[in-house]
C-alpha cells in the first residue's frame, strides 16, 4: 500500500508516518516544507500548499489511501487563513482523491465541531453540530467535516467508490509536542496562567501514538471491507480516561519544576475578557493567538469527555499508552532537556 499523510511534520502526522513506515508501508508526505529526518528513513516527500488544487492532485496521484492531518489550529489566524486550509484544502484533498482514484481517506477532524458553551459530558457521535461557533477554528473544522463526509460514496475517475471517515481526537499530548504543552509551560513561567471557572471540570485527552494507532486502525478497517467499517461515520478518540482539567496541568508543571496553578479568574470574567480580545484581534488582524478568547475560556472551565464505543466497535480503537505511562515518558523527555 502507498499512503500520503498531509502534515507530516506535525506533531500527529509525523507519528502516523513513523508508524507506517515501521510496518512497511510506501508513504508520500505532502506539506509546504521538506522533512529531511523523516525523508531519511524512506519519506517521499511533495511540496505544495492544500489551497492549491493542482499541488494536491499531483500529490494524489499514485497513492492508495489519503491520511488528511494538516490544518490551520490555534486560535488567532484570521477567518481566511483557516477557510483556505481548513475547507478549501480538504475539498482539494477529496476532488483529488476522486481524480486520482484513491478510494480511502481518514481525515483528522477535532470534538470542538461540536463544542458549545456548555458541558458536554460522555456524549456521543449523534451530539449535533452547534447552530453557531465562538471561534474560526472550530467552525472551520466542522465545515470540512461534513465535506468529508459528504464525499463518502461518491465514484472515482475510474469507478471505484470513495470511502471516507473523520476522527475527533481530543488534547492530543506527549513527548515531542510543540505547540499544546509548550504555550501552557510559556504562560505558567510568565505568570499568566490562570484556572478558569471551579476547577472541577473533566476533559478527554490523546496521547499521540493512541491518535496515531486510531487513525491507521480505521483506515485498515475501510481497506478491509469488513461489515462494521466506518465509512461516512465520525468518530471521537480519548484516552477513555477523562481527567480533571486543572489537574492534568498541574501534573505537566510538576514535570518541568514549575508550580501548580494557583491563581483563578471566575467564567465570566475570562469570556469577557476573551470577547474584548478576539474584537481587538479581528480589529487589528493579528496572527498570534491572544491570551485569552471566548472559545478558550468556554474550554477551560467547562466538561469535555466523550463516549468512544463506537471507535472501539467498529475498528477496534483501544488506547495502548495510558495516562500514567503517558507521563511518565512526558517526564523522562524533560529529564533529557
Amino acid at each position: 500500500m502507498k499512503y500520503l499523510v498531509t502534515g507530516p511534520g506535525g506533531f500527529l502526522g509525523r507519528h502516523i508516518v513513523e508508524k507506517l513506515l515501521a510496518r512497511g508501508d510506501s508513504v508520500r508526505g505532502f506539506a509546504r516544507r521538506p522533512q529531511p529526518e523523516l525523508e531519511a528513513r524512506g519519506l517521499e516527500m511533495r511540496l505544495g500548499d492544500l489551497s492549491d488544487s493542482s499541488a494536491v492532485l499531483d500529490a494524489c496521484n499514485g497513492v492508495d489511501a489519503v491520511f488528511h492531518v494538516a490544518a490551520i489550529a490555534g486560535i488567532g489566524a484570521n477567518w481566511n487563513r483557516y477557510y483556505l486550509t481548513n475547507v478549501v484544502g480538504t475539498e482539494n484533498i477529496l476532488n483529488g482523491c476522486l481524480k486520482s482514484n484513491v478510494s480511502r481517506m481518514v481525515y483528522t477532524s477535532s470534538p470542538s465541531v461540536v463544542f458549545t458553551n456548555y458541558s458536554l459530558e460522555n456524549v456521543d457521535e449523534s451530539t449535533p453540530y452547534p447552530k453557531s461557533f465562538n471561534a474560526h477554528y472550530p467552525r472551520s473544522k466542522a465545515m470540512a467535516e461534513q465535506k468529508t463526509l459528504a464525499f463518502n460514496g461518491r465514484q472515482t475517475a475510474d469507478g471505484q467508490t470513495l470511502s471516507t471517515c473523520a476522527l475527533r481526537p481530543h488534547l492530543i499530548w506527549g513527548p515531542g509536542d510543540h505547540n499544546l504543552i509548550p504555550r501552557l509551560i510559556q504562560r505558567a513561567k510568565a505568570g499568566i496562567l490562570r484556572r478558569v471557572g471551579e476547577g472541577k471540570n473533566l476533559v478527554d485527552t490523546t496521547y499521540v501514538e493512541n491518535a496515531a494507532d486510531g487513525h491507521i486502525a480505521a483506515m485498515d478497517a475501510m481497506l478491509a471491507g469488513t461489515t462494521s467499517i466506518p465509512a461516512g461515520k465520525a468518530y471521537f478518540l480519548s484516552q477513555d480516561d477523562p481527567v480533571n482539567c486543572w489537574g492534568w496541568i498541574d501534573q505537566l508543571l510538576k514535570i518541568y519544576h514549575l508550580p501548580p496553578v494557583k491563581k483563578t479568574m471566575s467564567f465570566s470574567v475570562a469570556y469577557a475578557i476573551g470577547a474584548v480580545y478576539d474584537f481587538i484581534w479581528s480589529l487589528i488582524g493579528r496572527e498570534s493567538d491572544p491570551p485569552m478568547s471566548k472559545f478558550l475560556a468556554v474550554q477551560l472551565s467547562v466538561s469535555n469527555y466523550f463516549n468512544i464505543s463506537a471507535a472501539k466497535r467498529d475498528f477496534g480503537y483501544k488506547p495502548k499508552i495510558s495516562n500514567a505511562e503517558g507521563m511518565k515518558r512526558m517526564a523522562e523527555e524533560a529529564d533529557k532537556k
